[in-house]
Order: structure tokens, then sequence, then C-alpha cells
């Protein structure tokens, strides 16, 4: 044995010692997870890092594009006024965690209006309690009524007189009843008539105005009801509903449209030309395709067998037509699929590193290159049509979608 074996084991036996001294002997701590186990240790923030979270809308001033505001499907509602390098918080104080859509006023810059509750039909969506108004650009809101609408698609404001607004209500998704249809305002928010509506199940999904006749508005209806097994996603009372009138009197557009029960549908007026409309159909079975009218929706035409697909329609089918490109058109989409030939045919944009699931998309009307996304991962822009992106890394809205506790 050599001596420097030795002193090691004279070593280790000393600290044995030691340790079962009184002096050094501690009581055993409660066996399991317990307080004792966690004593001493905090609860810190560890992200998220580079994820964000669902983007339901984006508007982007048009006096100043470099202010946004940003719909988030489970985190409230967040501006910018240096696009994107700083955030604020904006909703954090309201009823409502879920938003669907948000708007400017277009004749007033600092009126914003947010309808809470996600657009979506999944399992997981948040609801909401009504519609909100902010008139100073979302330092302070005002819930303004359609409490029981509890998921809110679009809201469209008059650019004649802003106390004229539009709501596309889409109702309680797990039941019946509740705010849901084309509701209008003429004083702001204070009263609303409902001018469009349906059975029980039955709501508007969109409500869209022409932008060179406010009076002419297009509306979708959706039938639907989710349960946990599954999503009734559409009935006999989905359509596409048209008004010349502001809303008092409505007609259900058919000619060339599918006879069948239809789903979700979504809608998008050209702003190149507004007598071309788009629409989106879900039908049976998932399937459907994409339908486009020249005349202003008094006739269609079926375009292609496309529908979006992944989750399924419940969870996308909307679309946005570019407003530099008559043809050029984009479908909301686990990927984003893009029409250069109105419809006729789609190809899905690659997209690399970016997060996919689409739900929003928003355009600069000064440059044809630039498109901004809101997908499931966060906010995404591109300045060369979609080659390259640039990820706003900066916007903390991860959702979580299920939480683990103990029997304690």
């Amino acid at each position: 044995m050599t001596k420097t074996f030795r002193h090691l084991l004279t070593g280790c036996a000393l600290l044995s010692v030691l340790l079962t001294h009184p002096a050094f002997a501690k009581e055993d701590p409660d066996p399991g997870l317990n307080d004792a186990t966690f004593q001493g240790l905090e609860w810190r923030g560890i992200g998220p890092a580079l994820m964000s979270g669902r983007i339901a809308d984006i508007a982007i001033d048009p006096e100043r594009p470099s202010t946004w505001y940003v719909a988030v499907g489970s985190g409230g509602v967040w501006k910018t006024v240096n696009r994107g390098t700083t955030w604020t918080p904006v909703f954090d104080g309201q009823g409502s965690y879920s938003i669907g859509t948000v708007t400017i006023d277009p004749n007033n810059r600092h009126t914003i209006w947010v309808g809470s509750g996600e657009n979506g039909s999944g399992r997981h969506v948040g609801y909401g309690d009504g519609i909100y108004r902010s008139l100073d650009g979302g330092v302070t809101w005002q819930n303004m009524g359609l409490e029981k609408s509890e998921h809110i698609g679009m809201i469209q404001i008059d650019p004649r007189d802003s106390n004229v607004v539009y709501v596309a209500a889409q109702g309680p998704l797990w039941s019946g009843g509740g705010d849901r249809g084309v509701y209008k305002t003429t004083d702001g928010g204070e009263t609303w008539k409902r001018i469009l509506s349906a059975g029980e199940y039955t709501g508007a999904n969109e409500i869209h105005m022409d932008p060179r006749n406010p009076d002419v508005l297009y509306a979708a209806m959706h039938q639907r009801l989710r349960n946990v097994a599954a999503v009734m996603n559409g009935g006999p009372e989905s359509g596409i509903f048209k008004s010349t009138d502001g809303g008092r009197s409505w007609r259900e557009l058919e000619k060339g449209l599918p006879e069948e029960d239809m789903g979700k549908i979504g809608l998008a007026i050209s702003p190149v030309n507004p007598d071309v409309v788009y629409a989106t159909i879900e039908l049976g079975a998932r399937k459907g395709g994409f339908w486009r009218s020249t005349d202003a929706g008094e006739s269609w035409e079926k375009r292609s067998d496309y529908l979006s697909g992944g989750t399924g329609p419940h969870y996308y089918q909307e679309i946005f037509a570019s407003p530099h490109d008559l043809d050029l058109v984009y479908q909301m989409d686990a990927t984003l699929h893009i029409s250069w030939d109105g419809g006729k045919t789609f190809e899905p944009q690659p997209h690399g590193y970016k997060h996919g699931d689409h739900h929003a998309m928003a355009f600069d009307e000064d440059d044809p290159d630039y498109l901004m996304y809101g997908t499931d991962g966060g906010l995404y822009e591109s300045f060369d049509s979609g080659e390259t992106f640039r990820f706003v890394a900066n916007l903390p809205v991860t959702q979580f979608y299920k939480v683990a506790v103990d029997y304690d």
C-alpha cells in the first residue's frame, strides 16, 4: 500500500467520524415532494425565449405606419409605435384575455375597436365578453356591450360617420343563443341593433364593406356547434348575404354558389376592383373550394377545389386580397397558400424557419413587396414578398394549453 493511498483512507475515515458527530447531525426531511423539499427555491421566469403566440388580427395606423395594434388569440392587445422595437400591452386590465379582431377608426386614428373572443372553433379557444372601444389609442377602454357574443370575428366602421359600426358576432361556440349575427350601432356603441340573424346556432363570421360605397355590405353567416368530441361546422343556415342599404335589408347570394349545406366561409373584396369578391367555402367531409364573383356577388364561378387544410377549415378559412394585384389572393392555412390567378391555382409559400398556422395578414399600400403575417408562433415581416422573413421575437404571448398541479 502506497503512502498516498494510506493518507487517503485516513482522510476518509476522519471525514466519516466528523459527519456522524452530533454537532453535524440534522433531522431527516419528510420524504416526498413538499414544502421542505423545495425550501430555498423561488419561482423565476424562464421564458418564452424565442417563441411567441397566436396572432388573431393586425391593424396598422394608416397615418403613422410605424404604429401597429396586434390582437392576440390568447394574450390581449399589444401596441408598438416603432415597428416592433418595443411593445406595450394595452388590454391587460380588461375583462377578456382572448381577442378576435382589432380595428382602427378610419376617421380618427386614436379610436380603436376590439372584438373579444377568438374567431376560431378549436377546443382551446378562449371566449370574450363583448366589444370594447378606446378613444385614446389604447390607454383606456370601455366595454360597449354585446357581452354574450363570446366570439367576435370582424368589425367595420363607416368612413363617413364614426358612430356607425357593424359587428360580426359568432356567438357561443359550445352552446346556442347569446349575442350572434350582424349588429349595427348608429350612436358609437351606446345601443346595438341586430340586423342579420338566423337560428340559435348561427352567427356572423365576417362582415365586409365596399370601399366605394359603405352602404354595400357582405356578411358570411356560419352555423356551428362544438362539443368535446367534434365540431359541427356547418348547416343550412350558413351562407353569403348582401345588403345595399346599410343593413336595413339583406338577401342571400346564391347564383353559382353550392346548393348543399355550407360550413365556414371566408370573404375578401379586392381593393383593386371592388366588383371582384372572393369566397373560400367549406362543404361536408372537409371538401369545398374557392369561388370568385366579378359582378359584386350577383353571380359566382368556382375557381378551384382548394380548401384550408391542416387542423381544418374551422381553424383557418380566412382570405386576404392584395391591394396591388387583382389576381393575387392569400389564404390562411397551416402553410400559407397563394394564388396569382384569382383562385384558379394555389401554391404553398415556402417559409423555412417561419412558424406555420396563419391567421392574419397586413399590407403596405405603397410597397407591393411588403407583407406582415400573424401566425400561431407570432408576428413576421417580409420585405421581399415572402422570400425572407423578420421574426418579431420580443412579443411575449406564448399560449399555455395545459397546466399540471399536484393534489395539494
